[in-house]
C-alpha cells in the first residue's frame, strides 16, 4: 500500500497537475464545457496509452539502444530538474513556452497530451521507473500511474471551478511548488544514477 501512495503521488508532481490546468483553460477558452470534458477525456486517453508503452517498454528499449539504466537516470534527471527549474521560476515547462497561441483544431493530443502532459522530462523519468520495477511492484507502479492520471482528469473536470477558487495568481503558485518537489525527485533520480556508476569502482 506504502508502495501505491508513493508512486501515485511521484507521477502526480511528474504531471506538474496546476500547469496542465493552466494550459489547458487557455487551450479552451471560450469552449462549452462539454467540449472541454471532450478534450479533457482524449488528452488523458492519448496520455495513458504513451505511459503505458514507456512504462513497459522502457527496458526493452535500453537493451536495444544499448543504454545502461544509470546513464538514463541521470539523463532524465537532468532533464527533470532543468523542467523543474523552468516550473519554480516562470511557472511553465521549458518546453512548452507559448503553445497556448498557437492555433489548432484539436489540442487534445498535441499540444496537451504531448508534450504538456508527457513533456521529454516525464517520458525520461516514466523510462527510468519502468526499468526499475519489476514483478509485483512494476503491476503496483502502473496502478499509481492510472491513479495520478485520473486524479489529473478530476482537476482537468473541475479547471473551471478550480481558477475561480485560486485565480490565476494561485496556479501560478501551485505550479512553481510542483517545480520545488520535481526537483527534489530529478535530484534523487540522478544521484542513484552517480551512485550505480559509483559502486563497482567502490567496491573494488
Amino acid at each position: 500500500m506504502s508502495l501505491l501512495i508513493s508512486t501515485w503521488i511521484k507521477f502526480f508532481f511528474l504531471f506538474a497537475p496546476f500547469f496542465v490546468l493552466s494550459m489547458f483553460l487557455a487551450l479552451t477558452r471560450g469552449e462549452t464545457a462539454a467540449t472541454r470534458k471532450q478534450v479533457a477525456n482524449k488528452a488523458i486517453i492519448a496520455s495513458v496509452a504513451i505511459a503505458l508503452v514507456l512504462l513497459f517498454f522502457g527496458g526493452s528499449l535500453f537493451a536495444v539502444l544499448g543504454i545502461t539504466l544509470d546513464s538514463f537516470r541521470i539523463g532524465s534527471g537532468i532533464l527533470l530538474f532543468m523542467s523543474a527549474l523552468s516550473l519554480v521560476r516562470d511557472g511553465t515547462r521549458n518546453h512548452a513556452v507559448g503553445m497556448p497561441s498557437e492555433e489548432r483544431d484539436d489540442v487534445s493530443v498535441v499540444p496537451l497530451a504531448v508534450p504538456t502532459i508527457i513533456g521529454p522530462a516525464t517520458i525520461g523519468t516514466i523510462l527510468v521507473y519502468g526499468a526499475e520495477l519489476q514483478g509485483w511492484d512494476l503491476f503496483i507502479g502502473l496502478m499509481g500511474l492510472l491513479l495520478a492520471l485520473g486524479t489529473l482528469a478530476i482537476i482537468l473536470y473541475s479547471g473551471s471551478l478550480i481558477e475561480k477558487i485560486l485565480g490565476r495568481t494561485g496556479l501560478n503558485v501551485l505550479s512553481k511548488i510542483t517545480g520545488l518537489i520535481l526537483a527534489a525527485m530529478a535530484a534523487q533520480i540522478f544521484m542513484s544514477g552517480v551512485m550505480g556508476f559509483l559502486q563497482p569502482q567502490l567496491a573494488s
